[in-house]
């Protein structure tokens, strides 16, 4: 095994593999980068294969196969049954458009496990505008069943922000519905796509509390039916969430064209330099990386992040996020109470939800993309 750091590191167990940054949605809050990369720079099967089975090795349990849209890649059965073959639990996180039973079977035979289907809207109208995509809608009802006909559990991901926070009643009756196991009511994390639309994305405060009670209630009248999971919005928040569980600490995400990141908003903090599975194995980039040693553990932390007794609970948050809003990745996440940037955080988000901006930058592959 290779030396680990100067300081000691566990072992990953979750991975989110960026397959492509293709996708047939454009939507507005998409957290891949501002500049997408094409398909002439995705890593060819043999390299996937390969990097899935030192995944295994290095102790992955679970692979999340996500993009851009995975199904897409023509050899993602190839991918699955390589997964499935080292042991690794597969779970595929879809658009769910385009996708006919026969692949779904397909994905199923080869060993696909789980699949996580996004849905803009708990409508076909909302659907439709957030994903510029028309007649989603009932493709993803479709998947859904098919899904479930194939006996595979399924996951409805609801991506929440301005425009659907009223629907998240009915996102709940949907994920009923569609017999789906998990309903995740995912508020909209301002990176990437998402940054560039926040003031058309972000949402009231007060729609946001009205949410949160919904979900409480909900979640205990549906104790043993419906499994809710709740993404809290950072900009409300008062404490901040784990980044991936901790800066590299049991998770990290590969880029279509094969670059490993603590997380999946990682590029945007300038001053890192990432590792490629082309040049390095992933056992190497794990423990020797300088990205993933940067910000692993609390060594690196400032006041009051240093002397906080939450310091082992939550990292001090979002590197990228202390990042954007305070201009110092080592600062104290803004989205903290205890952060002197909190108030600023508060006001930023008030101000971003009154503005009312309606039209969508919307997400795709351009001229000047790589």
């Amino acid at each position: 095994m290779t030396d680990k750091s100067a300081q000691q590191v566990g072992l990953p167990i979750g991975m989110l593999a960026e397959l492509t940054h293709r996708c047939p949605l454009q939507c507005p809050y998409c957290s891949n980068p501002k500049t997408l990369l094409k398909a002439n720079r995705e890593l060819p099967t043999a390299d996937w294969q390969r990097v899935f089975e030192e995944a295994a090795e290095l102790g992955i349990l679970q692979v999340h196969l996500s993009g851009g849209e995975p199904t897409l890649r023509r050899d993602l059965e190839q991918l699955v049954q390589t997964l499935s073959r080292c042991g690794v639990y597969t779970n595929l996180i879809t658009a769910g458009v385009n996708v006919s039973r026969d692949r779904l079977a397909a994905l199923a035979d080869a060993g696909l496990e789980h699949v996580q289907l996004s849905i803009q809207g708990a409508d076909a109208e909302t659907t439709e505008r957030v994903g510029n995509f028309r007649g989603g809608f009932e493709q993803k009802l479709a998947t859904a069943a098919h899904t479930r006909a194939l006996g595979l559990p399924l996951t409805v991901n609801a991506p929440i922000h301005r425009h659907n926070i009223d629907q998240v009643d009915a996102f709940i009756q949907l994920a009923l519905d569609l017999d789906a196991d998990r309903l995740e009511i995912a508020n909209v994390q301002y990176y990437g796509w998402a940054y560039l639309n926040r003031s058309a994305l972000m949402p009231e405060r007060e729609k946001v509390d009205r949410q949160i009670e919904l979900i409480e209630r909900a979640r205990e009248d549906l104790r043993g039916i419906l499994t809710i999971d709740f993404v809290t919005p950072d900009y409300y928040a008062d404490y901040p969430k784990p980044c991936m569980g901790g800066w590299g600490m049991d998770a990290f995400a590969i880029t279509p064209d094969g670059k490993v990141l603590p997380c999946h908003a990682a590029e945007t903090i300038p001053s890192l330099t990432f590792d490629n599975v082309t040049t390095k194995s992933l056992e190497e980039i794990w423990y020797t990386s300088s990205a993933f040693n940067a910000y692993r553990g609390t060594d690196w932390m400032q006041e009051p992040c240093r002397s906080c007794p939450r310091k082992d609970i939550d990292f001090g948050g979002c590197r990228c996020q202390a990042l954007a809003l305070t201009g110092d990745a080592t600062a104290t996440d803004p989205a903290c109470m205890l952060s002197p940037h909190h108030d600023r955080i508060g006001e930023l988000a008030a101000r971003q939800a009154e503005m009312k901006q309606t039209e969508f930058i919307y997400r795709r592959i351009s001229a000047d993309s790589a």
